[in-house]
Formats: C-alpha cells, structure tokens, sequence
C-alpha cells in the first residue's frame, strides 16, 4: 500500500497538516492534521511499504515495543484507509 497522489502535507506553525489538492479535494474536503509519528508513517507511505515494513521503522525510529507499534501502525493504516488516503493493492 501506499498514499494515493493529490494530497499535499505541510507544516502550519507547530502542525504538521495534509490537505487534498485536484481531484481529490471532489472527495474529501478539509484537512487532517499529524503528530510527529503520522508525520513520520506519512512520509514511509510515499513509496509501496506492507503493514510490516512500518511496524520495523517504527520500531528503529522510536523507543516503542512492538506491541504497541503494532497497534499503532494498525491503527494510523484504518484511518488513512478509512478516509481513502490509501491506494492497496489486492
């Protein structure tokens, strides 16, 4: 998986926020802020990465345990999937 085109992330002050460009503000509308870490996973999904891929950058990137990578990772991929940020593959 990775991030579809059209969506554009840029610090605003202290926040790091995406906003959808072209076709893609037709669908969503708006824009999604993210911490450090969304930060972080956004710029990985630039390029094709499994589920798996993110959970071991996160963990050399970070002082977290796997558990909690995992959950994380999980998590951050729902919502962007959820939001249609994401182009996966079959």
């Amino acid at each position: 998986m990775k991030l579809k085109d059209g969506f554009i992330k840029s610090k605003l002050g202290d926040e790091c926020v995406v906003v959808p460009v072209g076709a893609q503000t037709v669908d969503f509308r708006g824009l999604i802020t993210l911490n450090e870490t969304g930060e972080f996973l956004w710029e990985i999904l630039t390029e094709e990465k499994t589920e798996d891929e993110l959970v071991k950058a996160l963990l050399a990137e970070y002082d977290v345990d796997e558990e909690t990578a995992k959950k994380d990772v999980h998590a951050f991929l729902d919502t962007l999937s959820e939001k249609g940020f994401l182009e996966e593959n079959e």
